[in-house]
């Protein structure tokens, strides 16, 4: 009787705080209207301010004289890509720019939904900014006192909002159990046990709506919506106004939180800022400079999106660049170990070739015999793949890395992505790296034959030398 009484206070309660609205949430104040808060959108702007902060750490001195020092000078870069440094840093700024257009268009999205008339009007304001340079509203940030503020401010409810997101999938969980537990002792006799834990998940979930509810008055989720979208908006410009001084594009830009130190100029001191895309993708189109000059009259997204476009002779361009990542994966980890290479695995790896390359690779192997038992030929084509896979492997692993880490982007509130599109095969000359694929194969298919003759030589060695053995341990009789 005692537990029938319990079960009937739990489900009151359960009750009570699932389909009922407290009393005092339905009083209204005649003399005062609140602001809408952020409330479930929460999440969402959080993933926003996320994309927004990476862009900006993305943007610091250290990382801009990485793209200079490291990324730019990558030997495979610099074979199958371009060797114009002024179009690779075109290339780089052009990602960041499409980077911050997509979350520029988030911001967007949220802006409308304000009651300021001001910030319904982001969109224009943002691209006048872009385009001319012209922050009639000084929205970008203007001292380093003043950005680095937001700039906690923003983090410390990124981490905040992401804790509140995870205790409410806690939350849910533990009610979800809680009535599960309900229903099984409504069909069967409990005993003292199990009643005790009922009575502490009870308490488990008091708790964690105690937890759930600090969190929602500490993170985005109480926060006026207007108030959330100036962080946005600001922030927006200031990125933006960061990515022209880091880059030398325009000559008004606000005074920003970060001066580009003279080792960290991105452009050397004889060029013009202005000219910060020339010809010279893979050395085939002269005209490529003056067809920038020109896009950038149609604004300067507009031109950056245009860039990101991959000429035709590229692997972006013909949809290739992830599988010859893949490809050149599968052959590096072949060439480290032949002799664990099967016959069906060298199989499947011809079925990944496009046509193009098995044509050129029977055009190779025409003519090469049968016999591979040359050391010194084995250990010179050793060196060779070495020496490729030096270069061509690291941009075959960019792009996979490039790929899903935009790929984790979609269900993550932080981006995390560190590899730019110049790094790897996107951009990449399809012919030359087909070249490149060819002789891996053609080495690969010398090195995994003398391994296999090697192979073969030992154990016919091994076997005679047991046959002598065997022979001379014979008795007399039967000799």
């Amino acid at each position: 009787m005692a537990f029938e009484t319990l079960l009937v206070k739990v489900k009151t309660a359960i009750s009570n705080s699932f389909d009922s609205v407290p009393p005092k949430l339905l009083k209204k104040k005649p003399s005062f209207k609140s602001k809408p808060n952020v409330g479930v959108l929460a999440f969402e702007i959080a993933g926003v301010m996320s994309k927004l902060l990476h862009l900006w750490h993305s943007l610091s001195d250290a990382t801009v004289v990485r793209i200079r020092n490291d990324a730019l000078n990558l030997e495979g870069v610099r074979k199958i890509i371009s060797n114009d440094e002024s179009f690779l840093l075109g290339l780089a700024c052009a990602e960041f720019a499409e980077s911050l257009r997509v979350v520029a268009n988030s911001v967007t999205r949220l802006s409308a939904r304000c009651e300021d008339p001001n910030l319904r009007s982001f969109q224009q304001a943002f691209l006048e900014f872009a385009d001319s340079g012209c922050d009639l509203k000084g929205w970008a940030l203007p001292g380093p006192k003043e950005t680095e503020s937001k700039l906690k401010k923003m983090e410390r409810y990124v981490t905040l909002t992401a804790a509140l997101y995870r205790e409410m999938e806690e939350l849910a969980v533990l009610e979800s159990g809680f009535r599960k537990a309900l229903n099984h002792a409504d069909a069967n006799n409990v005993g003292s046990k199990d009643q005790q834990k009922l009575y502490e998940l009870q308490q488990k979930i008091f708790w964690q709506k105690q937890e759930v509810k600090d969190l929602k008055e500490r993170s985005l989720w109480s926060r006026s919506f207007d108030s959330v979208v100036v962080l946005l908006v600001r922030f927006s410009f200031t990125v933006l106004a960061r990515i022209k001084v880091v880059f030398g594009i325009g000559q008004r830009m606000p005074c920003l939180s970060r001066t580009l130190s003279t080792s960290a100029t991105v452009y050397p001191s004889d060029q013009n800022p202005n000219d910060f895309v020339v010809s010279g993708l893979l050395e085939e189109d002269s005209k490529f400079n003056e067809a920038v000059n020109e896009d950038m009259e149609s604004g300067f997204f507009e031109a950056n999106s245009k860039l990101l476009k991959p000429p035709e002779s590229t692997l972006g361009a013909s949809g290739l660049a992830l599988h010859y990542a893949n490809l050149i994966i599968v052959m590096e980890k072949m060439i480290k170990s032949p002799h664990l290479v099967g016959v069906d695995a060298r199989d499947d790896l011809y079925g990944m070739l496009p046509r193009s390359i098995r044509w050129g690779l029977r055009g190779r192997l025409r003519g090469v015999g049968f016999c591979a038992s040359d050391p010194v030929l084995a250990a010179e084509w050793r060196d060779a793949l070495g020496r490729i896979l030096g270069w061509l492997s690291p941009l075959a692993h960019n792009m996979i890395k490039w790929q899903s880490e935009r790929s984790f982007e979609q269900h993550n509130l932080v981006a995390k992505t560190n590899v730019l599109l110049l790094q790897t095969l996107f951009f990449a000359n399809k012919d030359k790296t087909e070249a490149a694929i060819t002789e891996l194969l053609v080495g690969l298919n010398y090195i995994w034959r003398f391994e296999r003759e090697m192979t073969a030589k030992a154990l016919f060695e091994c076997a005679n030398s047991n046959g002598l053995l065997f022979k001379f341990n014979k008795p007399a009789n039967e000799i």
